[in-house]
């Protein structure tokens, strides 16, 4: 069994910066691919940016340029910079099922977790 804890989301004024962390404790395949998922209000869950365990990564267009996303051992990262009002949401950690091709995609993911709020102010 996985669990995983994020941190590191808050308030922030539109252009400002965020880190968030996702501490992973359990095991994990060394093919298992991770990634960060957002929802706002309303709003359907969406990939923000994935991980392979080969350090590749894919980012969502609207996030592109802004979000950067890493991983050390079991944690996972999104350092996310010039953030919008609408990056407005709360930010999820995911775990995708082992030698899953790298997607956006929820349909791989296998543990998710709590969650994070991150809130941009215009």
């Amino acid at each position: 069994q996985v669990q995983l804890q994020e941190s590191g989301g808050g308030s922030v004024p539109s252009g400002g910066s965020l880190r968030l962390s996702c501490a992973a404790s359990g095991y994990i395949y060394s093919t298992n691919g991770m990634a960060w998922f957002r929802q706002a209000p309303g709003k359907e869950r969406e990939g923000v940016a994935a991980i392979d365990s080969d350090g590749s990564a894919m980012y969502a267009d609207s996030v592109k340029g802004r979000f950067t996303i890493s991983q050390d051992k079991n944690t996972l990262y999104l350092q996310m910079t010039s953030l919008k009002p609408e990056d407005t949401a709360m930010y999820y950690c995911a775990v995708r099922r082992p030698c899953l091709l790298m997607s956006l995609s929820s349909a791989g993911v296998e543990y998710w977790g709590q969650g994070t709020q991150v809130t941009v102010s215009s």
